[in-house]
């Protein structure tokens, strides 16, 4: 397996998006041992950091039963150690719906679109933060693009309540800079 290759939704996880709650089994506020605990059945931890405190920090999980290379979900911990955001891969994360609307290795443009409607016909409003990714603070969700060799696929970056209002500002929103410099 190539390090550019895209897993078909029928080898990827399935997981659900309630906003501002959960993604999958992985509950914000959760500890990084509840959150590890949490994905052992089809992820296995490949690394993590955290500060001297151990908060702060960030953890990387592989795909089990697949030779697909690099993470398939990266969880984000704020200052008390409680998970805050997660991102999924776009290559070979899980595939994230939110009411039917699939989030993960979509064409950036087409799943805009999608996503325009499901956000305004709730009333709520799509942003865009400096890097031109489409977010709604109201889901705590903003969609990235990540390469997959010569194309970009869609990544969704997810978030607890806590993080939701600026989850789309690179500058001062609480999403780590590493997450807007890995693919931006």
């Amino acid at each position: 397996m190539s390090v550019w290759d895209v897993l078909e939704d029928s080898q990827r996880l399935a997981w659900s998006l309630t906003p501002l709650s959960h993604v999958g089994p992985l509950r914000f506020g959760m500890t990084s041992n509840e959150a590890h605990a949490a994905v052992q059945v089809g992820l296995r931890l490949s690394q993590s950091q955290s500060s001297a405190s151990g908060s702060d920090g960030w953890a990387e999980y592989d795909l089990v039963g697949t030779a697909a290379i690099g993470p398939a979900v990266t969880t984000y911990y704020d200052e008390s150690g409680r998970l805050s955001g997660l991102a999924v891969d776009a290559l070979r994360g899980p595939q994230v719906t939110l009411d039917g609307l699939r989030l993960v290795g979509r064409t950036p443009s087409r799943l805009e679109d999608e996503f325009h409607d499901y956000v305004t016909s709730r009333g709520q409003e799509v942003r865009y933060s400096q890097l031109a990714d489409p977010w709604a603070p109201q889901l705590g969700l903003v969609l990235r693009a990540q390469r997959a060799g010569d194309v970009v696929l869609s990544r969704p970056v997810v978030v607890a309540q806590t993080w939701a209002e600026r989850c789309g500002d690179t500058t001062e929103g609480a999403i780590p800079m590493t997450e807007w410099q890995t693919f931006a």
